[in-house]
């Protein structure tokens, strides 16, 4: 009990002192939190887009592509192949028949709301039950493209992101007019980035008649999928892969995600380099001001461990107040922000919002606690070994 006390004492008496240190102690907050501020930020960009096509995935719809093709760009059937797949086992079936939707994805040239600079938006031709594999898919306004006429539908996030998508607008991709008819939301998935127009329209403006790239299934249930990809692979006419979309996606955001992770990683790594000296200087300022008042508990006694500790209790109270300070300053400034990057699957824009997650702000403030241990670490041990006689002289 009597360390305890020592311990309390000590802590206490540092803490109300912290007021006469407020200025070196509001650079230390400040810088830590600039730290965290950017961590979070660049984590939730990571998280963002890894929620956007990941999160958004179910694992009752099937994504068939050919065999060895990792993206929809590397893929191609007949449409020989794709009435094969359709009659396959374990695809649910409706009043018109199984719930595939045969589609063929090209990209087109469209400016960006922001800046005005082209970019490749992701045009997809579906087929009717194309909206019954995308159990999320809403209109929100206007109508449904009508089959065989070129006429699209726009996601919101498209529509948010790129110039010249409202409802009513004729845009002009290569030789063709295409005139958009409605927007739709797909529950936040990466849908939503896309423009989406009838596939035999695609394919005739395209010249692509009888080529699809994908097709997607509405599984009878999740278990059916073994169902399907045995009767897929055994069959010598086709060559396909076959993954849940939850897995496609998955695979699609792990280049970016990893990049984008690693990115904020180091820089987080570099700026936490001049935070920690920044908690340094103020820990060591904070030792220095009160060496006489450390050599006075000293000489009655008190142990160095009190002096570590409350040394370090103020060095992690002025990293938790940075820690939280910037992750609130993250959560505010950036959760939610629309924006848009390249998917190196597909060479096409995917709109996304920034995602400040639980976890990503815990994770921020964690951060700020080690730095706070980093630099508080050192001048608490020089304050437990000033020895007794130079801390009374200098008061």
């Amino acid at each position: 009990m009597s360390h305890l006390r020592q311990f309390a004492a000590v802590t206490l008496m540092s803490l109300r002192a912290l007021p006469q240190r407020l200025g070196p102690s509001a650079v230390a907050v400040i810088g830590i939190a600039g730290v965290v501020l950017i961590l979070v930020a660049l984590l939730s960009v990571s998280e963002g887009f890894r929620r956007t096509l990941e999160l958004a995935g179910s694992d009752r719809i099937a994504i068939v592509l050919r065999g060895n093709a990792n993206s929809e760009m590397a893929s191609s059937f007949t449409q020989e192949q794709v009435e094969l797949i359709e009659q396959a086992p374990g695809i649910a079936r409706g009043a018109g028949g199984p719930i595939v939707s045969a589609e063929l994805f090209t990209s087109v040239d469209q400016p960006k709301r922001t800046t005005g600079t082209a970019a490749n938006a992701p045009l997809r031709g579906i087929e009717p039950a194309g909206t019954h594999t995308r159990p999320h898919f809403r209109l929100t306004a206007g109508r449904m493209f009508t089959t065989g006429r070129r006429e699209v539908i726009v996601g919101n996030g498209a529509e948010h992101t790129l110039r010249g998508l409202e409802v009513g607008r004729t845009v002009k991709w290569g030789n063709v007019d295409w005139r958009v008819v409605g927007t739709f939301e797909d529950g936040g998935s990466v849908s939503e980035s896309e423009i989406w127009t009838d596939t035999r329209a695609l394919q005739d403006a395209y010249a692509r008649s009888g080529s699809f790239q994908t097709v997607r299934a509405l599984l009878a249930s999740p278990a059916s999928l073994d169902t399907l990809v045995r009767q897929l692979k055994s069959d010598p006419r086709l060559d396909v892969s076959v993954l849940t979309e939850r897995q496609f996606y998955a695979a699609q955001s792990a280049v970016i995600a990893t990049v984008i992770r690693s990115a904020g990683t180091v820089l987080a790594l570099l700026m936490g380099i001049g935070a920690v000296f920044g908690a340094l200087n103020t820990m060591y300022s904070a030792v220095a001001a009160r060496s006489t008042e450390i050599a006075t508990l000293r000489s009655l006694g008190f142990g160095p461990a009190p002096i570590v500790v409350s040394v370090m209790t103020e060095a992690l109270l002025l990293a938790l107040a940075g820690g939280v300070l910037g992750a609130v300053a993250a959560y505010l400034g950036f959760n939610g922000y629309e924006t848009s990057t390249l998917n190196y699957s597909s060479f096409s824009q995917v709109s996304f919002a920034f995602a400040v997650t639980p976890a990503l702000i815990l994770s921020g403030i964690g951060y700020a606690l080690l730095l706070g241990v980093a630099g508080g670490l050192a001048p608490a041990i020089r304050a437990a070994r000033q020895p007794i006689a130079l801390g009374l002289r200098e008061g």
